[in-house]
């Protein structure tokens, strides 16, 4: 899949001034970075929007004739947000779930003063009980941006959440941990993202049996992402599919439209360990 943008305006001059190949990777990252620079300022002006949690919705009760809901109906949809953010990072996202036919999406606030992805990861699921037991669903699929897809894969492996979770998508999410901003240690949350933490260690164990179907979006111009393959799931018990994204970065993944059908598409692929397109061919956005 190819989106097309439009060309920034110095950059026929890095074309002349570049060697090709260099010139091409630098174009790329030029082009990544401009969006990048976008995306936060756009993010910035939202982000109030989405400090309080969402307004909890409880459908009206079927009358007794009515027939129940078919198995094959689409569970729930929960956003699950990055370090430091909030669900507005998830505005047009959600946008292209509901007018594709997702109407039950629901987002979780956790604090930014979280220290503990264990923490964290008991909340999504005490969340997770609350959104089945309104909904009458059995499971609900998960799209986690960055630290919220390590928060949502500890509740499926280590907390029993593979009964619950039909599917996670995670997008720019260490799973093998990043070596980014070492200065950021400070923050407890943060080493337990760095290679070798418990929390890591607790997620390489064996998980056999595990039902839920993983499958991870990473871009190879993710800035926060140290390596970059980090952001793909590599062990031997789990359903994963890893899909590259190639042309954007790290804050652009839970926003752009290509990787948003990316995600519509993993999320209605049925169970069966079929393949659709970008999770074949991979995502370009050029």
């Amino acid at each position: 899949m190819k989106v097309t943008g439009a060309a920034l305006p110095f950059l026929p001059l890095c074309r002349r001034l570049l060697p090709s190949r260099l010139a091409g990777l630098s174009l790329a990252l030029l082009k990544a970075t401009a969006l990048e620079i976008a995306i936060l300022a756009g993010h910035v002006l939202l982000y109030p929007s989405g400090i309080t949690q969402e307004r909890r919705t409880v459908p009206a009760l079927p009358a007794r004739d009515t027939a129940p809901l078919p198995t094959e109906a689409q569970p729930p949809v929960v956003l699950l947000h990055g370090f430091i953010d909030n669900r507005s990072v998830f505005v047009l996202l959600r946008r292209s779930l509901a007018q594709h036919g997702r109407h039950q999406l629901e987002s979780l606030n956790y604090s930014p003063l979280t220290c503990d992805i264990r923490a964290a990861a008991e909340l999504l699921g005490r969340h997770i009980e609350g959104i089945c037991e309104r909904t009458g669903s059995s499971q609900v699929d998960i799209v986690g941006h960055s630290l919220g897809g390590l928060i949502a894969r500890y509740y499926v492996q280590c907390l029993g959440g593979d009964l619950r979770v039909r599917t996670l998508v995670t997008l720019g999410t260490p799973h093998s941990g990043t070596r980014v901003v070492p200065l950021a240690n400070a923050h407890p949350i943060v080493r337990q993202m760095r290679p070798g933490s418990p929390v890591l260690e607790e997620l390489a164990r064996p998980a056999p049996g595990c039902r839920t179907r993983f499958v991870s979006f990473w871009s190879d111009l993710d800035h926060l992402m140290d390596p970059l393959e980090t952001a793909c799931i590599d062990h031997p018990d789990l359903m994963a599919q890893n899909v590259r994204v190639s042309g954007i970065g790290h804050l652009a993944l839970p926003v752009h439209p290509a990787v948003a059908t990316g995600i519509r598409q993993a999320l209605d692929t049925a169970r069966t360990g079929a393949e659709t397109a970008p999770q074949a061919d991979g995502l370009t956005v050029a």
